[in-house]
């Protein structure tokens, strides 16, 4: 039977709290018959009595007091509703979570589940996709899985390992992205790059959904003659940039593929990483193709048009390897 992004999710939290005492959820309507704005959490208040905690509609204290309860031994895991919300407990996750262990020496095991990304019809307070804002403050983890099978790994190893981790769950590839022979797979380790698919035309860089509209763009041009390679990421901090530059070793041509907006984001990052380590790789400019610089429409259609897709993933690589 096949098993969706969140049903991946929801089955590694279930595990978590069977696994150690130590775990419990916090979050806006996580608890009770309704199990979260997308039902990640239904169903396991009542299995684990006590340690699936509502809160007040307050993410600022959702996440201090997340910080709190991991300073006094305990591993939360905190639920924003959209990941939009969570510029409200930026400054306890930056100052605080962040910078903790380097103030003292004491870890803060934390992790903040941000739903992000877009929907049709989220508008600019739903749909946002903010990984580089987080991967800027030091002392932060930040993981972007776009597999069913990471979904489910890395939130696991997100709470076995003592730094806090901001974990950005996609919306749109919750009920959308599924599998069923995930649990068979061998884990890469946190930080760790995935080769999704191998080429030699062209590099394309791409994490959480992007990385399937990556490979839809890819299989559109293979039938045009052109072999695409598609990195996952997997997580944005840490990046792994060797497993980029051994690809473009052999492809010559990098194209970064983020749906967050352009100014300051995880692609402008790896482009200019890129351009430093490895020019010398390089036979044509490195691209980045994201987002438009506005705030993201309601329409659908105006939202299609707003972020990358297949067709202009094909079409920037295309670009590239004509260049």
């Amino acid at each position: 039977m096949a098993v969706t992004y969140i049903d991946a999710i929801h089955q590694a939290l279930a595990e978590l709290l069977a696994e150690d005492d130590a775990v419990f959820l916090m979050g806006e309507d996580i608890g009770g018959s309704f199990g979260g704005a997308f039902k990640a959490t239904k169903g396991l208040a009542e299995k684990f009595p006590g340690r699936v905690i509502n809160t007040p509609i307050s993410e600022d204290a959702i996440v201090g007091a997340g910080i709190g309860a991991a300073l006094a031994g305990m591993k939360p895991i905190l639920e924003m509703q959209f990941a939009d919300f969570g510029t409200l407990g930026q400054n306890q996750m930056a100052n605080n979570a962040g910078a903790h262990f380097y103030r003292t020496g004491v870890p803060v095991n934390v992790t903040l589940r941000m739903p992000c990304g877009g929907t049709p019809g989220g508008g600019p307070f739903h749909s946002q996709s903010l990984e580089a804002l987080f991967a800027h403050y030091p002392g932060l983890h930040v993981f972007t899985p776009a597999t069913v099978a990471d979904a489910y790994f890395m939130l696991k190893e997100a709470v076995r390992i003592p730094d806090p981790v901001v974990f950005m769950e996609h919306k749109f590839l919750y009920r959308w992205l599924k599998a069923d022979t995930w649990q068979e797979e061998n884990p890469l380790p946190v930080g760790k790059a995935r080769i999704a698919r191998v080429g030699k035309h062209a590099t394309v860089v791409a994490f959480s959904a992007m990385v399937p509209e990556a490979l839809k763009a890819a299989e559109l041009l293979a039938q045009q003659g052109y072999d695409i390679e598609v990195i996952d990421l997997r997580s944005v901090k840490p990046l792994d940039y060797d497993t980029v530059l051994a690809s473009l070793s052999r492809t010559a041509r990098l194209l970064v593929v983020s749906e967050d907006f352009p100014y300051g984001g995880v692609a402008a990052e790896v482009v200019a990483t890129v351009a430093s380590m490895g020019l010398h790789l390089l036979d044509a400019p490195p691209l980045r193709l994201t987002s438009h610089d506005s705030p993201i429409p309601y329409h659908p259609d105006l939202w299609r048009e707003h972020r990358p897709s297949a067709d202009s993933i094909a079409a920037a690589a295309k670009y590239l390897i004509s260049y």
